[in-house]
């Protein structure tokens, strides 16, 4: 999910192109890395319906994350689309940059970020389940992908588990 999330960036790399590896490579390696992750997400959402990996999930409280595509948009988007890929050592940090991120997205869960849920009209939200006295519950919280523009405390869906704290709400 997270490299999903970086496809508009091979994209812009893919259309500057790079003078140390020839285009057809780089413009190769780049569709690759935008259309493998989508596909493997693609198959994920699948096989989730096909087995109907389905959930209940219970809102205690929701909160709205249209602002982390403003972060991912600046975090990531914008310093990378400037920087020159054209020496050695500038890929070299441009690409341990990339690693960065890439640990920095999983370590803080904003892996669910991909402008095609936007573009598609999900919005994401961070479910916390209610609390009900145990000390256990209502502490684990989780992404949900949804068509809807709000979650109210108490309402329940089904929806389809893509990892274990994304989930997709079925439709």
């Amino acid at each position: 999910m997270v490299l999903s999330s970086m496809s508009p960036l091979f994209i812009l790399w893919a259309i500057r192109g790079n003078s140390l590896i020839p285009d057809p490579c780089f413009i190769s390696s780049c569709a690759l890395m935008v259309v493998l992750p989508n596909a493997f997400l693609w198959l994920r959402i699948r096989i989730a319906k096909r087995n109907k990996d389905e959930r209940e999930v219970v809102v205690g409280t929701a909160e709205d994350h249209r602002d982390h595509i403003l972060v991912y948009l600046f975090a990531m988007l914008l310093p990378f689309y400037s920087e020159n890929l054209m020496t050695e050592r500038n890929f070299a940090a441009t690409l341990a940059a990339l690693a960065f991120i890439v640990f920095l997205f999983w370590h803080l869960d904003l892996h669910y970020m991909n402008l095609l849920f936007a573009a598609f009209g999900y919005r994401v939200f961070t479910v916390y389940p209610p609390v009900d006295g145990n000390p256990l519950t209502g502490k684990t919280r989780y992404a949900v992908i949804t068509r809807r523009v709000s979650l109210s405390p108490g309402e329940k869906f089904i929806a389809y588990r893509l990892s274990n704290s994304v989930y997709l709400e079925v439709k």
